[in-house]
């Protein structure tokens, strides 16, 4: 019995390599799908009703005064200009 050519070996190989990726996909399913909903890795993300201030920034903004930090309504609003070389 003759040996299979070398294309032949190539397409298998990669046959072979396409199922087990496909495999491992499938167990990963699994996996998400009988853990437990609170069990994930990730953070758990809340709904906000106001603004969240990290701590490292409230001491900049108490040190700021509001009215140096806001613009005024009727300030225009500088476009930049394009340059050519």
């Amino acid at each position: 019995m003759a040996g299979r050519g070398p294309q032949s070996f190539k397409k298998r190989q990669k046959e072979q390599q396409r199922k087990e990726k496909q495999q491992e996909k499938a167990s990963r399913r699994e996996e998400r799908k009988n853990s437990p909903l609170g069990a994930s890795d990730q953070e758990e993300l809340r709904v906000l009703d106001a603004p969240y201030i990290l701590p490292e920034f409230q001491d900049f903004e108490e040190a700021t005064p509001a009215s140096a930090t806001s613009v005024p309504a009727s300030a225009p609003v500088p476009t930049p200009t394009p340059t050519t070389p």
